[in-house]
Order: structure tokens, then sequence, then C-alpha cells
């Protein structure tokens, strides 16, 4: 989609006016809520057709593919990332890289079907690349070696992805099956228990609670999370230590 996008604007014949007021940012606004309302199998231009009222080959005057939509959705939904750049933009430097991947895994969480977006397409659309400018500026104060910034945002960004969408699909898990994540929890727990062979493991749902230093799901999760980072830091710190 991006690498295409001049010559396609290029050569796309003008558009006709419709009564519809149809522009690319309203399609693609609507293919966020309809992604987020739905998901990522049921989505169609036929389907995102019908909830605005137009033809899907009104659509057509405005993206070329579905394909080309979902990659413009998933650079919309990076774009909710704009208000971190000031906060990240100054400031200590582990502050900052907490801040941006805090509002990543948020992202994940709000658009569980981004992901899958982030995995299919090249993922350079402008809004993802102001993030990552934003998220190589916070490392750049690190102190790390610039051959090993790399290896840090990876670090960094695989383990958010990772986290974020894990906590979408248990979500999403919790809400197919009618209960709230506590209550998904305990009937897994439940589940686990009448399987002797992982008795050792969990033989106590308590424990396994005190030991992640939550009474809820919410609590442990958020404990996770801030102990990972924690531990990214950390090996930020050693390594810039040990370059310096």
């Amino acid at each position: 989609m991006w690498l295409a996008a001049a010559d396609t604007e290029r050569s796309r014949p003008a558009r006709p006016a419709t009564r519809h007021g149809l522009d690319r940012e309203r399609i693609t606004g609507a293919a966020v809520r309809l992604l987020d309302a739905e998901g990522l199998a049921r989505f169609s231009m036929r389907r995102l057709a019908g909830e605005m009222g137009v033809t899907a080959m009104s659509l057509y005057w405005y993206v070329d593919t579905k394909d080309d939509l979902l990659e413009l959705a998933l650079d919309a939904a990076f774009a909710e990332l704009a208000g971190a750049e000031g906060q990240a933009g100054s400031g200590d430097w582990p502050t900052g890289l907490r801040e941006l991947a805090a509002g990543y895994r948020a992202l994940l969480v709000r658009h569980p079907w981004a992901p899958v977006l982030a995995g299919t397409y090249l993922n350079i659309g402008p809004h993802s690349m102001a993030f990552s400018r934003r998220l190589r500026s916070v490392l750049a104060r690190t102190g790390l070696v610039p051959e090993d910034r790399a290896g840090a945002l990876a670090a960094v960004t695989q383990f958010v992805h990772g986290f974020g969408t894990v906590e979408g699909h248990y979500a999403e898990r919790s809400r197919q099956a009618g209960m709230t994540e506590d209550a998904y929890f305990r009937h897994v727990m439940g589940a686990i228990r009448e399987h002797p062979e992982l008795e050792g493991d969990f033989a106590e749902p308590g424990r396994l609670e005190a030991e992640r230093g939550g009474r809820t799901v919410e609590e442990m999760r958020e404990r996770d999370f801030a102990v990972a980072l924690d531990l990214l830091v950390a090996g930020i710190e050693a390594m810039a230590a040990r370059a310096a």
C-alpha cells in the first residue's frame, strides 16, 4: 500500500462527487470501527459499505483493494499513539520507554485485529513510522552503542506486541464465554485442578495469585507488565554500562 501510494494517486481518475460525502479518511475510520465491533474474520468491503449506506463499488474510488484499506486502518490505529510524543521526547529515558510501551500495549488491546495486521503487512505507514522514530529517539538516550539499539528496539516492541496480543485474546475469550476476566480465570484454574499431572504446578489458585502479586487478573497482569519492563530497562542499563 505505502510503497505504491504515490503512483496510485497519480494514476487514479478523478473521484466523482457523492451525496454521502465519502473520502478516504471517513472510510478508514468506519473500517476501524467495524473491525473493533466484529473482528477481522467478518470484515468485508460489502459489509463496510452496508454500514456506511453506500455501494461497495463506491469505496473503490478511494482505495484500490481491501488489503490497502486494512493497511490504512492499521496506521489509523497507530495515530492514537501521537499523544505520547511529548512525554517520551523529554525527561529520563526509562520513563519515556515505559510510556511508549504502555501506549502500544493499550492500542493492541483496544484493537485486537491490529497485531494480526501488523504481522501481515509491512506496517510502514506514517503514524507507525512516527511511533518507531519516537521509540528510537528514546533508545538513543540510553547510552547503548548504535549497533545494539536495533536489538533493544526489537526486545521492547516484540515483548509488548506479544503481551498486548495475549491480553486482548484473553479478554475476547472471556467475553465469548460470557464471563468476567476474573471469573474466566477461576474457571480455567478449576479445569486445571481436574488434571493430576498439573496439580503440582497449580495446587492452589491463591498461591498463583500471591506469586504474581494480585487478587485479580488485572492486578496480576499489571504487575507482570511492570516487572517485565523493569527487566528490560535493567538489561539495557547493564549493556550501556558495559559499553561505557
